[in-house]
């Protein structure tokens, strides 16, 4: 079985990276989506089937927590898990994101191995790649 991913983040190096550490982490992975911001998101969440979203919380024109608000108002996303991956320390945002249902996150800067224990946390555990990843 092979996940399907959003990358949300203004940030196309870091976009690249998320990719980039979700393939190192051994993770089967299907199709991955990316958005330069949450209505970019929300686009993409439109048309596209997403096993779960990786959102960076500062972003221009609708932030990650506006994001994640919409995504649980919308009865056709309200269980996509959203991981947050930000450099955002800030209690008051973390506890918010914590209210509107999100589950996990990955502070920048982060390790692939990260991504794997998340989502293996929040979806169950992918049978392994045949190199024993």
């Amino acid at each position: 079985m092979s996940y399907s991913v959003l990358v949300a983040d203004d940030s196309a190096i870091v976009r690249a990276m998320v990719k980039k550490a979700l393939g190192m982490a051994g993770l089967d992975l299907g199709e991955v989506h990316e958005a330069a911001d949450g209505r970019e998101a929300l686009d993409v969440l439109g048309r596209a089937w997403v096993d779960v979203v990786f959102a960076d919380i500062n972003m221009p024109i609708m932030n990650g927590l506006d994001l994640v608000r919409i995504m649980r108002e919308t009865p056709a996303l309200a269980a996509t898990p959203v991981i947050v991956v930000s450099s955002d320390r800030s209690r008051a945002h973390m506890e918010e994101l914590e209210r509107c249902g999100v589950r996990a996150f990955v502070k920048k800067p982060f390790r692939p191995e990260q991504f794997r224990e998340v989502i293996e946390g929040l979806l169950g555990p992918q049978r392994r790649n045949g190199d024993g990843r």
